[in-house]
């Protein structure tokens, strides 16, 4: 933890300041273990391996903690980096651009292993702060910590221990994880202050229906409540199918027949795909199956999210016809 980010820090319980009255281990500039107090309400919080600890998942719902445990897992195994993340990052935040984080005060809901914070600083954010409430902080952490305007928190995204002072929030693939998408926005958005801005990025209802019906009571049923070890290695079967339809029959026909691709099953989607290796593959068809939790939304539904904040010059988009981007302006 850098000292600064006590400027953006408030007890998630009522508001008050944060105040770091023990430091006990400095490393490189980080705080590595610390307290931290609220001076309105007195309740202590701890600085563990570099981290602010704001959730303890032994404490919290049991939807939240099967979660938070699956997802900790998943980003603590698959590390890896690709140069294609940018472009992947940026699609989900459209019509955002790099340029866009210049000299923003910036919220990430749900941080997974850091790599979309580390995006956010190197393009030139001021501070960007990523929160999440698995033990995926402990890969996100050290993924960051080298960046000086970097920070990672642990945090319930119902409980925000923050003051309203972002310029742009921003959450891609975690929304939809929430017992409560919807209300998980708000919350996130109410960090936002007026004038700022958000980004969302949700599975959508609309084409995914054979997902709703084939996928999920295997995912709810069986894949989401065995060892992450043990799921690890069966999902290399379904994506050994997706790898070579991906590599050898949507990549190919998009480059060379592209009418006939685009009548093919989930084009857009499987092309998409076809441009990661096998490791990226392995890591997406593993995060649709670990998930204890996973809401599709349609449209319609999305669109009620800003009318519920009052956001202004709203652009919805849809993305690789499975999906939505949501972006809009705080009033």
């Amino acid at each position: 933890m850098k000292e600064k980010l006590l400027d953006l820090l408030a007890c998630p319980a009522c508001g008050g300041d944060i105040l770091m009255p023990y430091v006990g281990k400095y490393e490189d500039k980080e705080i590595i273990e610390a307290v931290l107090s609220c001076k309105k309400c007195s309740r202590e919080y701890k600085v563990e391996r570099g981290v602010p600890r704001f959730a303890n998942l032994d404490k919290i719902e049991q939807d939240k903690a099967e979660t938070a445990e699956n997802f900790g897992w998943q980003w603590n195994h698959f590390t890896q980096e690709d140069e294609k993340y940018n472009d992947q990052f940026l699609g989900w935040l459209q019509p955002v651009k790099s340029d866009f984080f210049e000299g923003k005060l910036v919220l990430e809901g749900g941080c997974g292993k850091g790599r979309h914070t580390a995006l956010a600083a190197h393009w030139g954010a001021k501070e960007v702060v990523g929160i999440d409430l698995s033990s995926a902080v402990e890969s996100a952490f050290p993924a960051t910590r080298h960046l000086s305007n970097a920070h990672i928190v642990q945090a319930d995204i119902f409980k925000l221990p923050f003051k309203r002072k972002f310029d742009y929030a921003f959450s891609v693939g975690v929304l939809h994880h929430t017992p409560d998408p919807k209300g998980a926005f708000i919350s996130l958005a109410s960090k936002v202050k007026k004038g700022g801005h958000i980004s969302a990025w949700i599975y959508g209802a609309e084409n995914n229906e054979w997902i709703t019906r084939f996928v999920d009571p295997i995912r709810t049923g069986f894949t989401s409540k065995i060892s992450q070890p043990t799921l690890l290695q069966l999902s290399k079967l379904p994506t050994l199918g997706v790898y070579l339809s991906t590599k050898l029959v949507y990549r190919p026909l998009n480059s060379m027949a592209k009418p006939v691709a685009k009548h093919l099953f989930y084009n857009e989607y499987l092309n998409h795909l076809g441009t990661f290796g096998w490791r990226e593959q392995h890591n997406i068809v593993f995060d649709h199956l670990v998930a204890p939790t996973a809401f599709y939304i349609s449209k319609p539904d999305f669109e009620t999210w800003w009318k519920e904040i009052e956001a202004e010059n709203v652009e919805i988009t849809w993305h690789n016809q499975n999906s939505w981007c949501g972006f809009g302006k705080i009033k």
